[in-house]
């Protein structure tokens, strides 16, 4: 108690002693937000980062510290760069101030190592309204000693805008040494060492121009300070260049070239030097897009000179407002481009090509320098064709061939077209023979300089014309008159080819031809044999020509082969040469076989009473093989007249021997000989009583006279030729004969003879049926008697007629399909009647 009496009046003396007015204006200068760090950061508000490398160390001067001896004494913030590895950091952030107004923070720190090495660097940030870090606005590296140094900041805001201010210690490559700082005050007036700014503003320009920013600063020898713009994503922008205004202020000017919307962002003006920094409030560089409209101009209408488009510039691509509208216009195939200007949503543009393709853009324009946007969307269109200036020229003949025509005329240009686009074309229509005529058009290639018109008739007159012709009207040529040249004629008409054949010629006759393509000069007719009837005619010759004169279309072919097929080709002729030939085959006719020569020979070999025998000589064919030889009887009448064996006519009509009876024909066919049974001279017996190919050859009568006659006939196809000769004469006998039978009553005898053999036997079948019926035992004995006594006679019978026939020719073995007279007879159903008449008889 005793103590604390005496000192009390110590402490009220010095209490009353010391300047509390002066204490108290002192402490009216400072801001929130310095700390001496007494009591630590957190006693001042001040946090580590949470999202740095490591933290600052508190160093109190009340508690021991592990620091080397020569570290300043006293409380602070310290950062132990060998504990850390290089380029690691550690962050301390002074709160957020609000103040508008200018701030100067001043600050102690110091940077040592006890070898003098780098420790590291600090850095001093400030982040403006919780943004991100920008680069250091002011720092310090290296050994700095063991003193503390004094910095301060020059920190601009402006509300609404708040700030704060950060401590980085980044530890360097040495690892080795301290960073510390202390004494953090915040004044509410200017620094004395480094500029305060101005209130930095916005910049607004059009993308693509050029931005400046101009920053103005007031503070003393700050014009040798560096500086430089930075960007709040820590770009930093040199100066551009510098300027005094006065003693106590300069500007600076930063300049960036052709921003675009990426160059928008926050933008400050900072200033440094060894005693500290300066920096300014953020200002904002805002870039506008110029306008570019997103649909391309809408065609309303088009002729061949103009185009009528709308605008369509309402909805854009980029900012306004829109302060003048223009049309951009060129021709695609072109290099130059007219802008104009338009006050309306509508436009015409005049005095436009036809047939052209323009490209057509709308230009938008905003205020400020670079306002025109990019030109909108293209509208590409075409004008339409014009009509053509004139009429082609006249055409030009280059070359008149038979079947075409080539057109020579003149180049034709756009200047005469009025269209890119068009065609050409040449009409053509001409007139020939039996009222035909032809009119077509033929569409050419309008590069070609010349063109040509095919498939034309030869020697016609064809009339040409030249027809150019555009979307927009067309112009004619007058008409060229063109003959075509003569060419080789078509072929004769086939169906004009008639030849008519003889025997040993043929007349053939023909047509002109139906194009005859000129003037005909000549026919040209080449035959030649290519088959015959008649193995011995040779057909392997070489052609025969024949030439008639033009009016000339008939021909008569002599000294041919009968029988023999010939091939003819007819072909006409004009100045050009011959044209395809037309064939046509035509057969001469046969002849007659050549048979030998009987004048003054007698070719009777034996006669008896009933039969002849003759001598037959092979005939010749002619034209055609020998398909039969013929013998033909014929009886001899005292009224009729004799006919002479060279110049007679044959028997065409095969007559056989029973019909010559019954209709009284004078002639009978005796025998019919295949040309096989004749190789060469051989006898016949006429009256042999044999049956040749169906003729019977019957015995003759003796008291009547023959001519006896010997045919050739070759047959082929649907022809048949027949020559014949008298061989032989038989008169009639004069003396009596042995009891013969008349060749015609013994027929009648024979049919009697088998008629009655046949009654015979239907007469006993039906006894026998009778016999067996009534009377078994004693009709049977009278049947076989009876039956006994028919049989023998009927063998008398059938030795009697046997004995009455003569002997056999001598051709007999040569026809094997040759049947005997009963044998014949027996078959035949004629021999039904005269078995009908003999049972008649009989039973008579």
């Amino acid at each position: 108690m005793d103590v604390a009496a005496a000192a009390l009046p110590a402490f009220v003396a010095l209490w009353l002693l010391y300047p509390w007015p002066l204490l108290g204006s002192a402490l009216g200068q400072f801001s929130a937000g310095g700390c001496t760090f007494d009591d630590g950061p957190g006693a001042c508000d001040y946090h580590q980062d949470l999202y740095d490398d490591f933290e600052w160390v508190h160093v109190s001067a009340q508690e021991p510290h592990y620091l080397p001896p020569e570290m300043p004494q006293g409380s602070y913030m310290v950062v132990d760069s060998s504990n850390h590895d290089p380029g690691e950091k550690a962050r301390l952030q002074l709160p957020t101030m609000k103040e508008n107004d200018t701030h100067c923070i001043d600050f102690s720190y110091l940077l040592y190592s006890q070898k003098g090495l780098n420790p590291g660097t600090l850095n001093i940030l400030v982040r403006v309204n919780k943004g991100p870090l920008a680069n250091p606005i002011w720092n310090v590296t290296g050994f700095t000693g063991r003193d503390w140094l004094r910095a301060e900041l020059a920190v601009s805001t402006f509300w609404p805008n708040e700030y704060q201010v950060i401590f980085e210690a980044e530890v360097s490559g040495g690892r080795s040494g301290y960073i510390a700082i202390d004494d953090i005050q915040v004044l509410s007036y200017p620094c004395d060492k480094s500029p305060h700014f101005l209130r930095l503003g916005d910049v607004e320009v059009n993308a693509g121009q050029n931005a400046t920013f101009q920053c103005i600063a007031t503070g003393r020898d700050a014009v040798h300070n560096k500086l430089w713009l930075q960007r709040r994503n820590g770009e930093d922008i040199p100066v551009a260049q510098t300027k005094n205004i006065n003693h106590r202020r300069f500007a600076a000017s930063f300049r960036l070239q052709e921003v675009t919307k990426t160059d928008q962002d926050l933008y400050r003006c900072v200033t440094q030097s060894e005693r500290g920094s300066g920096v300014s409030n953020f200002a904002q560089l805002i870039v506008r897009e110029p306008p570019r409209p997103i649909a391309p101009p809408q065609l309303l209408g088009v002729g061949p000179t103009y185009l009528l488009i709308q605008l369509n510039a309402n909805s854009i691509i980029g900012d306004g407002p829109i302060i003048l509208k223009e049309v951009e216009y060129r021709m695609t195939s072109g290099s130059w481009t007219e802008t104009h200007a338009v006050n309306a949503p509508t436009y015409k543009l005049w005095h436009l090509d036809p047939d052209t393709e323009y490209e057509i853009r709308v230009l938008l324009t905003r205020p400020g320098e670079g306002g025109t946007g990019l030109p909108g969307p293209p509208l590409i269109t075409r004008t339409k064709c014009a009509e053509p200036m004139r009429t082609p020229k006249t055409l030009k003949i280059a070359e008149i061939q038979a079947r075409r025509i080539a057109v020579d005329w003149e180049s034709l240009g756009y200047n005469i077209t009025r269209c890119h686009t068009f065609n050409v074309t040449i009409c053509y229509h001409y007139f020939r023979g039996h009222n035909e005529s032809r009119a077509d058009c033929l569409d050419m290639d309008p590069k070609a300089p010349q063109h040509v018109v095919n498939h034309l008739p030869p020697y016609t007159n064809v009339s040409l014309k030249m027809i150019l012709t555009n979307p927009e009207g067309r112009k004619e040529s007058e008409e060229t008159i063109i003959q075509t040249d003569e060419d080789v004629p078509g072929p004769v008409p086939v169906k004009s080819l008639q030849g008519t054949s003889f025997e040993n010629k043929i007349f053939l006759n023909w047509k002109e031809p139906l194009e005859p393509n000129g003037i005909i000069t000549q026919y040209e007719v080449s035959y030649s044999s290519i088959r015959s009837f008649d193995p011995a005619v040779p057909v392997a010759g070489p052609p025969q020509t024949v030439s008639n004169l033009w009016n000339s279309t008939h021909h008569v072919f002599m000294h041919l082969h009968p029988g023999t097929t010939y091939q003819f080709f007819i072909r006409a002729s004009t100045v050009k040469g011959f044209g395809p030939a037309t064939a046509i085959n035509v057969t001469t006719n046969i002849s007659a076989p050549s048979l030998p020569d009987y004048e003054g020979v007698d070719a009777s070999l034996n006669e008896t009473a009933t039969t002849i025998t003759v001598l037959l000589r092979p005939a010749q064919a002619k034209g055609a093989p020998i398909s039969a030889y013929q013998i033909v009887v014929e009886q001899l009448h005292p009224h009729r007249t004799k006919r002479e064996a060279g110049a007679m006519e044959c028997y065409q009509v095969p007559v056989t021997y029973q019909n010559a009876l019954s209709g009284g024909a004078p002639y009978y066919f005796a025998a019919e000989l295949p040309p096989g049974n004749l190789p060469e001279p051989a006898p016949f017996t006429v009256g042999d009583n044999r049956t040749y190919k169906g003729f019977w050859n019957p015995p003759l009568a003796p008291r009547k006279g023959y001519n006896i006659y010997f045919q050739a006939m070759s047959s082929v196809e649907k022809e048949t030729k027949t020559q014949c000769v008298r061989i032989a004469t038989k008169a009639a006998a004069t003396e009596e004969p042995e009891v013969i039978p008349d060749p015609a009553k013994q027929t009648d005898r024979v049919v009697k003879i088998a008629g009655i053999s046949a009654g015979i036997l239907v007469f006993i079948l039906l006894l026998l049926v009778v016999i067996v019926i009534v009377k078994k035992s004693k009709l049977a004995k009278k049947r076989k008697d009876a039956m006994g006594n028919t049989r023998q006679e009927m063998t008398h019978m059938v030795n009697a007629m046997d004995r009455s026939y003569a002997d056999q020719s001598t051709l007999h073995a040569e026809d094997p399909l040759s049947l005997t007279f009963m044998d014949q007879h027996n078959f035949s159903p004629r021999c039904k009647l005269h078995i009908k008449n003999f049972t008649n008889a009989f039973e008579a």
